[in-house]
C-alpha cells in the first residue's frame, strides 16, 4: 500500500516506497538501499520510544535477529535501536504470510504441507543454534517466499544466555500458538517452546484452525495448558509427528534437529483426512506409522560390515487401528518415545549414506532420496598432527573488524584484509608466525593481493592522523620473516571498472599494480620491487588488471563512465607480460564482471542494471584473447546475487541461500539448489566438492555435478549476511579447508570430518 499522510519519506537514509503494514509494536515500510536492494524497515511507534523497558525489548530483538543468519529467516541489514524513534531494516521477503495464504486459499496439503513443515523446522534449527528463542511463532510471522518459508519478527525473542524480559502485567505472545510453559512460567521458556508453537502452526496450516481453538483467549490458554490437542483433521502421517511437538512438558518434545529427521522421513504426499479424521491415503499412512513403530523398538545389533539399510522399513505389528501392542494410540507412544526413534533413524541414515558413498565412488543420497552427510573424496592427506582450530587475527584497527582472505602455500597460510596487511599462519594448528598490521580505515572488499614462493603482498591503509602517508599502498613482505620489503602507493578504481576490488594482481613472480594517479600499470619483481615496466592507460580511460591464466589483460573504461559508476562499454586489451605493451582493443557489451577462465577464454557475467542499481546477471560473454573474438549467450532470466566461478562453471548465490550453476558456454542453467547458507560467497573447488560460505562462517559443501548438499556447518562468528559480490571465503589446503568469517575470524577443519551441525 502507498505511504500515508504523516508517514516519513525516509528512515536512516533509506528512501521509503510503500507502507507494508502496521502492528502493535510499529509500522513496517518498504525501502531501498543505495544499491537498489529492497529492505523492510520496522519503525517503532512513537508512544513506545520513551518506554525504557520497551527499548530494552527492541534492543533484544535487534540483537537476536542479527544472530540468526539461516536461509529461512530475514537478515538484519541495518538498525538504530537508540534513535529517537527506533528502527530496524531487514532483508525484504516477498510473499504472502501463512495467515494470508490460509485465509485466501484454505489449508495446505500434500508436498506443499511437507515442505512448509521442513522449512519451518530448519528455520528453528538455525534460530536455536545461535542461542535464540523466537517465542512468537505464529502464522503472521511466517512469509511464504518463492524460495521457501521465512520466519520474521523477533519482537519478543530472547537470547538463551540472557535473562528473560517480561513486561509487568502482560502476557507476551499469541495464546493459540503459545506453549504451556510460556503461559505459566515465561522466565523458563526455552527452545522446545518454539517446537510446541511449530506443532500448533502445522495443525493450523493443515486444517485452517489451531489444535486448542476456543471461544475466548482465556479458554484457549486453559486448553493449551490442560487439554489434549484436537488433531482429528490432521493428515495421519503428519499427526504422529505433530503430537510429539505438542507434549505438555518440554522434555517430551523433540529438538528442531530431531524434528527434521522425523519430517524428512514422511511420505511426500501426506494425504488428506476423511470426515472421521482417518487418512484418505490410509495404506501409505499406515506404512509410515509402522515405520515409526519399528524405529521406536531398538533394532538387533548387526554384525560388523552388514548392510542394515532395510532394517527400518517394516514392523511386525499388523494392527490396523493405529495402536501398538500396548493399545495406546501411536501418536501418544511416539510422543513418549521420540528419543529412541531418532537414535535409530540417525544410525540408519548414517549407515545408508556411507554405503552409498563407497559403492558409487562419490556422492549421492540414501535409498530414500534424502540428503546424506557424505564427505568429499580424499585429496592430499592431512598433515600429521592437524586438528580443527579457530583463531581471531587482530588488525591495526580494533574498532573496525573485517574479514580476511587467504592463500595456502604448502604448510603456510597467508591472509590479509581490513586492518591486517598480511599474516602467516600454520595450517596445522592455526598458530601465527607473524602479522603486519594496517593502521587506517580499510576499503570494503580489498583483501590480500596474493603470494609467491617467497613474498606476500597486501594492502595498507593510512591512519587518519597521518595525512602525509599514501591513502593506500601495496606492501611486499618476506614470507619467512614477516619483514617489509617494499611498498608503493596504489590506485583504487578497479571496483568501478571490473566490478571487483582488485587493484593489484600477482602473475607468476611479478606483481602488477595501478599507480596512485590511476594513470598507468607498474610491474615489479614481487620480492625485490625492481621495476620491470610501466605502461600508461589509453587516453581518456582508466584500467584494472585482469589475470587470464598465464596471460594478463587490461579492462578499461572511459573516465566519464568511471566517474558516473556506470561502465556500460568496457574495453579489453592484451598485456605483454615482458614489456607491458597493450594489444589492440576488444570491445565488450557491458556492464560486465570478469569471472575467470574456461577453455582459455575469459568469462564475464553481463550485469543488468536498474538505473545505477545492480539487478542481477542476464548474460555471459566469452573473450578469446588470441583471436580477439567475443561470444555472447543470453540467460533465460536475470539471476540476482553473488557471482562466482570454479572449474569452468559459473555460479550465483542468492541472499536466500539459493545456489544456481550456469554453463558459461551456452548460458543454460545446469542446476539450482536451496542451501541453508544465506548470503554466501564462493565457490571454491575442492576434491569433488564446491564450498560456499557466509560472513557468519556457515559453510556448505555441494556436489559440482548436481548441487547435492554434502554437509553444512554451523556459524562460527556474528556477522551480517547482507553483502553481495563478496569474494570467496574458503581456502583449500589439501584435505583441510580454512574459512574466513566476520570479525577477522578464521577456522579450519578436515573435509572428511566436517564439524557436526547442532
Amino acid at each position: 500500500m502507498s505511504l500515508r499522510g504523516g508517514d516519513p519519506t525516509e528512515i536512516g537514509g533509506y528512501p521509503l516506497e510503500a507502507r507494508l503494514g502496521s502492528g502493535g509494536m510499529g509500522t513496517v515500510f518498504l525501502a531501498r538501499t543505495s544499491s537498489g536492494r529492497p529492505v523492510a524497515i520496522k519503525l517503532i511507534h512513537q508512544q513506545f520510544a520513551g518506554d525504557d523497558e520497551f527499548r530494552i525489548r527492541f534492543r533484544q530483538e535487534v540483537a537476536a535477529a542479527r544472530r540468526v543468519s539461516g536461509a529461512f529467516t530475514a537478515a538484519v541489514v541495518d538498525a538504530a535501536p537508540e534513535a529517537e524513534q527506533p528502527w530496524m531494516a531487514t532483508t525484504y521477503i516477498e510473499g504472502q504470510t501463512l495467515a494470508q495464504r490460509i485465509a485466501t486459499q484454505g489449508p495446505l496439503d500434500g508436498a506443499e504441507l511437507k515442505m512448509l513443515a521442513i522449512g519451518l523446522a530448519e528455520a528453528l534449527r538455525d534460530i536455536h543454534r545461535v542461542g535464540v528463542v523466537h517465542r512468537d511463532l505464529k502464522p503472521s510471522n511466517v512469509v511464504l517466499s518463492p524460495e521457501g518459508p521465512r520466519v520474521i519478527d523477533f519482537g519478543i525473542s530472547r537470547a538463551v544466555d540472557q535473562q528473560t524480559l517480561t513486561m509487568t502485567g502482560r502476557v507476551i505472545g499469541t495464546p493459540p500458538f503459545m506453549s504451556p510453559e510460556q503461559l505459566q512460567a515465561p522466565r523458563g521458556v526455552g527452545p522446545r517452546s518454539d517446537v510446541f508453537s511449530l506443532g500448533t502452526l502445522l495443525v493450523y496450516a493443515a486444517t485452517g484452525h489451531g489444535p486448542f481453538d476456543a471461544d475466548s483467549p482465556y479458554l484457549t490458554a486453559y486448553q493449551v495448558v490442560h487439554e489434549e490437542p484436537s488433531l482429528d483433521a490432521v493428515p495421519e502421517a503428519l499427526r504422529t509427528v505433530v503430537e510429539s511437538c505438542l507434549a505438555k512438558e518440554p522434555e517430551g518434545r523433540p529438538s528442531a534437529d530431531e524434528l527434521l529427521v522425523l519430517l524428512r522421513d514422511l511420505p511426500t504426499d501426506l494425504g488428506g483426512t476423511d470426515g472421521h479424521g482417518q487418512g484418505a491415503g490410509r495404506t501409505r499412512d499406515m506404512d509410515t506409522q509402522h515405520h515409526f513403530a519399528a524405529r521406536a523398538t531398538p533394532a538387533p545389533t548387526a554384525p560388523a560390515g552388514a548392510d542394515t539399510r532395510s532394517t527400518d522399513t517394516r514392523s511386525t505389528d499388523t494392527g490396523s487401528t493405529g495402536t501398538g501392542s500396548t493399545g495406546a494410540p501411536l501418536g501418544r507412544r511416539l510422543r513418549r518415545r521420540w528419543r529412541p526413534v531418532l537414535a535409530t533413524a540417525l544410525a540408519v541414515a548414517a549407515i545408508g549414506g556411507g554405503v552409498a558413498a563407497l559403492t558409487t565412488g562419490g556422492f549421492g543420497t540414501d535409498s530414500g532420496g534424502r540428503e546424506n552427510n557424505s564427505v568429499a573424496a580424499p585429496s592430499a592427506p592431512l598433515q600429521d598432527g592437524f586438528g580443527p582450530w579457530l583463531k581471531t587475527v587482530r588488525g591495526g584497527r580494533e574498532d573496525i573488524p573485517d574479514e580476511l582472505r587467504c592463500v595456502a602455500r604448502g604448510d603456510a597460510l597467508f591472509c590479509g584484509g581490513g586492518g591486517v596487511v598480511a599474516t602467516r599462519i600454520r595450517v596445522l594448528d592455526g598458530s601465527r608466525v607473524w602479522t603486519a598490521k594496517s593502521p587506517g580505515v580499510p576499503v570494503q572488499g580489498m583483501h590480500l593481493v596474493g603470494a609467491t614462493d617467497d613474498t606476500v603482498l597486501g594492502y595498507r591503509f593510512a591512519a587518519q592522523d597521518a595525512p602525509q602517508d599514501p591513502s593506500s599502498e601495496v606492501v611486499a613482505i618476506d614470507a619467512s620473516s614477516g619483514r617489509e620489503l617494499w611498498s608503493v602507493p596504489s590506485g583504487a578504481q578497479s571496483k568501478a571498472v571490473t566490478g571487483r576490488s582488485q587493484d593489484a594482481v600477482v602473475v607468476g613472480s611479478t606483481v602488477v599494480t595501478v599507480d596512485a594517479s590511476n594513470s598507468r600499470f607498474e610491474a615489479r619483481d614481487a620480492h625485490s620491487g625492481t621495476i620491470a615496466w610501466r605502461t600508461g592507460f589509453p587516453a581518456g580511460r582508466q584500467c584494472a588488471p585482469v589475470p587470464v591464466g598465464p596471460r594478463l589483460l587490461a579492462m578499461c573504461a572511459t573516465n566519464a563512465e568511471v566517474d558516473a559508476s556506470e561502465v556500460r562499454h568496457p574495453t579489453l586489451y592484451t598485456v605483454d607480460r615482458a614489456s607491458g605493451t597493450l594489444g589492440r582493443p576488444i570491445a565488450v557489451d557491458g556492464p560486465a564482471v570478469a569471472m575467470g577462465v574456461a577453455n582459455g577464454r575469459l568469462v564475464l557475467f553481463q550485469a543488468r542494471m536498474e538505473g545505477t542499481a545492480l539487478a542481477g546477471y542476464d548474460g555471459v560473454a566469452r573473450v578469446d584473447p588470441a583471436s580477439r573474438k567475443v561470444t555472447y549467450s543470453r540467460l533465460a532470466k536475470t539471476y540476482p546475487g553473488t557471482p562466482g566461478m570454479a572449474d569452468g562453471a559459473l555460479y550465483v548465490s542468492r541472499q536466500t541461500g539459493l545456489v544456481t550453476a550456469i554453463d558459461p558456454a551456452t548460458g543454460r542453467e545446469k542446476w539450482s539448489r536451496q542451501t541453508g547458507v544465506e548470503g554466501a560467497s564462493g565457490p571454491v573447488a575442492g576434491a569433488g566438492a564446491l564450498y560456499f560460505s557466509s560472513a557468519t562462517g556457515r559453510v556448505v559443501a555441494l556436489s559440482p555435478y548436481d548441487g547435492t548438499s554434502l554437509w553444512t556447518t554451523d556459524p562460527q562468528a556474528d556477522g551480517l549476511t547482507g553483502e553481495q559480490g563478496a569474494s570467496p571465503r574458503v581456502t583449500v589446503a589439501g584435505r583441510a579447508v580454512i574459512v574466513a568469517a566476520a570479525k577477522n575470524t578464521l577456522f579450519a577443519f578436515d573435509t572428511q570430518n566436517p564439524p557436526k551441525s547442532g
